[in-house]
């Protein structure tokens, strides 16, 4: 005679629903707490007016007006504008050097170091400038690239020039190469993890099938690190779009960005317009957030 069956217990979905929410609840709070409150109260100000010694809660598209004041006139483009296209060009100058700077080093690293003893111990040597303040590591190139600087003057030496390069230093050339000297690891890291997933049973059967090392490189490696390359990708325009220190420091206080003006206008105690600022910023760097997760499901590959 067999033993009766148990019947299914009703509520064993809804405790282990509640028991999901329960382990959750922390990470929501603190998601809710440190990134939906502040994004908040940052669109909340935006609509506020202001003096020029107060903030004047209420709701006006007064700054958001002022910020796109006169960008009408489409045969000069207007400050807003200006500005804008700064940012992008910076963004995308900086997103394509490093792409291949970064490619390049997660390729070596990847599949050319054998040892895992020697990859471990040359990715630790990519990460020697994080141990320094990003200022002290932007610092560092004033006394090379300035006008009596060591390059200035070691190309002297070399009567390679009769007077000192100027653009060297507070330009758009400094600007970029702090960037790409800052957050070439951004682009590194998320490469290289792509690439450590990639079956090396693949790279053979390409090479037993005839394939180059470029076809196989663009064939099989590329496609199968694009998770790595979206995700550095992000990282690097969306820090780059809002930094304003890099391009304060390396410009001279003479180059502007969407981030330096949210600064200056911080700084002048103009939260409402600043605030406005940040909230088109922030539009703008969702988009490309968007439009980069288009090209792969993030979620899915990792």
């Amino acid at each position: 005679m067999g033993h009766p069956t148990s019947p299914p217990i009703a509520g064993l979905p809804a405790k282990q629903g509640v028991a999901a929410w329960w382990q959750a609840a922390p990470l929501t709070l603190v998601f809710a707490l440190f990134f939906l409150v502040p994004l908040a109260l940052v669109l909340m100000v935006s609509f506020w007016d202001f003096s020029e010694y107060e903030l004047l809660p209420g709701f006006t598209f007064k700054n958001y007006v002022a910020i796109f004041e006169g960008c009408a006139d489409l045969a000069q483009p207007c400050v807003t504008l200006s500005t804008y296209l700064s940012t992008l060009k910076f963004s995308l100058l900086v997103w394509g050097i490093t792409l291949v700077l970064g490619f390049a080093v997660a390729y070596f690293l990847a599949f050319h170091v054998r040892s895992p003893g020697m990859q471990t111990l040359l990715f630790v040597l990519c990460t020697v400038p994080f141990w320094t303040s990003n200022v002290i590591r932007m610092v560092s190139w004033v006394p090379l690239l300035g006008r009596n600087g060591l390059v200035n003057q070691t190309l002297a030496d070399l009567r390679l020039i009769d007077t000192p390069i100027e653009w060297l230093l507070f330009s758009d050339f400094s600007v970029v190469l702090a960037f790409v000297h800052l957050y070439t690891m951004f682009m590194i890291v998320p490469i290289f993890n792509s690439m450590m997933r990639i079956d090396r049973s693949l790279i053979e059967a390409s090479s037993d099938a005839g394939a180059s090392g470029w076809q196989t490189l663009w064939s099989v490696v590329v496609p199968l690190s694009r998770t790595g390359i979206v995700i550095g990708s992000i990282f690097v325009l969306t820090i780059v779009m809002g930094d304003f220190v890099t391009i304060g420091v390396m410009g001279g206080q003479q180059i502007a960005s969407v981030g330096k003006i949210i600064q200056v206008q911080t700084s002048y105690l103009q939260f409402p317009l600043a605030a406005a600022n940040a909230v088109i910023l922030l539009a703008i760097v969702l988009m490309v957030i968007w439009g980069l997760t288009r090209l792969v499901d993030l979620r899915k590959e990792l």
